[in-house]
This record gives C-alpha cells, structure tokens and sequence, in this order.
C-alpha cells in the first residue's frame, strides 16, 4: 500500500470551477497519487459550496481506498452527473482523504492558481 498510494498536502491555492463558476477555492487541499496515474486532487468538504452537490445513486469500489459516492453538481446550465466522487469511510491507509471531493476533470475545471 506504501508503495502504491501517496498523499500529500497540494502546494498552493486549487479551484474548481463548472459553467464558469468558482464552485470551492482551497489551500487545504491534498494531492493524492496511485501508482503511475496522474495525481488526484481532493478538496476539503469545508472549502467547497456543498449546496450544488447532490448525492447520486453511483458508487465504484477500489481495492486500496474502499467504495466511493458519487455527487451530481448543479449548475445554471443543468446537472452535471457524477462530477465528483468522495470516500466517505475510506481505509484505514488513506484516512486522510475522508471528508474530501475529488473530480472528473473531463467535467470540470480543477486547476492551481
């Protein structure tokens, strides 16, 4: 698991933005990597505007963080399905992302500033 799967702070400031709107802003944000994927930012529930989030009835499983909800977003321009996912009890190894949403960037914007 050490091996497979690190999780660190992300340096700087990080937002996410859909239909042109500022959705969260985070300097708390935390930058996780699996394997050779590209790394994963998690937002803090905290620093996102959780009122345009809806739980949806998607969950997936991975073998190494446990199973993920999945979250619609509600914009100006209409519901953007499963944009987001969170561990909401994730495993003991990567405790740290619980309380956090990451998202699909083919969905959304997640860029630093």
């Amino acid at each position: 698991m050490s091996d497979h799967i690190h999780i660190r702070k992300a340096s700087g400031t990080w937002v996410i933005r859909a239909d042109g709107a500022v959705l969260g802003e985070s300097r708390n944000a935390l930058e996780l990597t699996e394997g050779s994927r590209a790394p994963v930012i998690y937002f803090p529930r905290a620093d996102l505007a959780m009122a345009f989030f809806d739980v949806t009835d998607t969950t997936s499983t991975c073998p190494w963080k446990g199973t993920a909800s999945h979250y619609a977003l509600v914009t100006e321009s209409g519901r953007i399905r499963d944009a987001a996912w969170s561990y909401e009890a994730p495993k003991a190894e990567v405790a740290a992302i619980a309380g956090h949403l990451a998202f699909y960037t083919d969905k959304v914007t997640v860029e630093q500033l």
